[in-house]
């Protein structure tokens, strides 16, 4: 069975790309272009593994789905990608697995994304504690 990824973020022309990418890395990708869509993927397709989020979407914020994914499934590993810097500590401080500033590094996505989908139930726990240092950085809490 397919990894599932909720690509969620507003710019038609990253969505365009990555989703080449993660399809031709043999990911299901589930795509959403603004708050309200996000969440509702989220629920019509069971099983999501792991969440890239931009924060600056429309209907409702980044912000506001993280804090939703975070209580319906706190060990859901989250990447921000942003195009703005500098919010690491807030990243952390809510258990984000991973801060990546736009553009992206593809290989730099992928090998995060691997980790994350790899990591022990201990890590995964101290993250989400804001216990475990953020892979990367580099977000925006719109």
């Amino acid at each position: 069975m397919k990894t599932k990824v909720l690509l969620v973020d507003d710019d038609i022309s990253v969505h365009a790309a990555l989703n080449g990418v993660l399809r031709g890395e043999g990911y299901d990708v589930i795509r959403a272009f603004n708050g309200h869509d996000a969440m509702e993927r989220f629920h019509t397709h069971p099983g999501i593994d792991i969440v890239l989020l931009d924060l600056c979407v429309p209907v409702e914020s980044g912000g506001d789905i993280l804090e939703r994914l975070n209580w319906s499934r706190p060990l859901l590993p989250v990447i921000i990608i942003t195009a703005l810097p500098d919010q690491e500590a807030a990243a952390q401080a809510v258990g984000v697995g991973a801060l990546l500033e736009k553009p992206l590094d593809i290989p730099v996505l992928l090998q995060t994304m691997r980790a994350l989908l790899a990591e022990p139930l201990e890590d995964g726990l101290a993250r989400i504690a804001g216990q475990s240092p953020l892979r990367h950085r580099a977000i925006s809490f719109c």
